[in-house]
């Protein structure tokens, strides 16, 4: 009987054997889509998916599966835990609907949002899942620990385009985190920049600032020393060459080199997720249809928002894998 690693493997491996949508994208969502609760039905219906878990809790020596179905909700939002749960979870989407026979194509791209860029390179082959959940939960360790050196925090502004935000906030020490959506921008730095930046934005005609309740400032230069101490693990990955193009959080552009990953996910600590450029470029290229795996809905929402014609369908639960 294959060991649930042996499981996860076989079932990712199918991937590369499908026939390619030019149409279609996969796309795997980062912080702030987990929830309590989150993959207990895949978990209890789904024996595919209940090895992605089994895999997750013998790698990363945690019951992560515990964590992610019955909380606390104040260790799952941690950001060591948060990190490599979403991650657990998308992949689990992904094999259960492999195995299930729902998915019949392979897509043009992969794209996943901050730490969803794991998931997508899991599902393109480039690493596999226990070494990519290792990664993420370092990942998680090394972000908190410049958290906790750097008290600094993040909000979203919306109503304002990138270059008049970056002007807007530049003179208070705040940067641009994620360039999400037309009018959907967050922003970070230390708590005194945020503030000060936030109403600088609402001054230069932001319609909302809306504080958000994260960890610290994300995908800013306040990050540097958790991109120092990922250095070593991402140079010590083999990554493999992916399936299918892996769109890049930080250029915006289709990565299809397994040697360009390290430095690629090394810089996305640091860099804004260019989310908004990403989703373009994939449909420049033919995409208008794009399926998230994962928890909740945060990137069918902005896909939405981008583009209101995008077909966009979710895959998170046993009901979404078996529709």
């Amino acid at each position: 009987m294959p060991s649930p690693a042996e499981t996860v493997a076989a079932t990712l491996a199918r991937v590369a054997s499908l026939p390619v949508a030019a149409d279609t994208a996969w796309v795997f969502p980062g912080q702030g889509a987990q929830a309590v609760g989150m993959g207990a039905d895949l978990y209890e219906q789904l024996p595919a998916a209940r090895a992605v878990f089994d895999v997750a809790d013998a790698a990363l020596g945690i019951s992560l599966s515990s964590l992610c179905f019955t909380g606390p909700e104040a260790d799952l939002t941690q950001t060591v835990n948060t990190q490599p749960a979403l991650v657990t979870h998308a992949v689990a989407a992904l094999v259960a609907a492999l195995d299930a026979g729902a998915l019949t194509h392979r897509p043009a791209f992969v794209a996943g949002h901050s730490l969803g860029e794991y998931a997508a390179l899991v599902a393109a082959g480039s690493v596999t899942f226990d070494v990519g959940v290792r990664l993420v939960r370092a990942r998680g360790e090394a972000m908190q620990a410049a958290c906790d050196a750097q008290p600094s925090t993040m909000a979203a502004v919306l109503g304002l385009e990138p270059d008049a935000l970056r002007a807007a906030i530049a003179p208070h020490g705040a940067s641009l985190c994620n360039i999400n959506a037309p009018g959907n921008i967050t922003i970070g730095g230390t708590t005194a920049a945020v503030e000060a930046a936030s109403a600088a934005a609402t001054a230069a005609g932001a319609s909302r600032v809306v504080p958000l309740s994260v960890a610290g400032a994300f995908h800013t230069p306040l990050m540097g020393g958790a991109a120092e101490r990922m250095r070593a693990a991402l140079s010590a990955t083999a990554f493999g060459d992916p399936t299918m193009p892996v769109v890049s959080n930080v250029t915006a552009t289709p990565l299809t080199s397994g040697a360009a990953f390290a430095a690629e996910l090394e810089q996305q600590i640091t860099a804004p997720v260019l989310w908004l450029a990403s989703v373009s470029a994939m449909q420049a290229a033919g995409v208008s249809k794009f399926i998230e795996f994962g928890p909740g809905k945060v990137l069918s929402g902005l896909l939405k928002r981008i583009d209101r014609s995008f077909e966009v369908k979710n895959i998170g639960t046993v009901e979404e894998v078996r529709a």
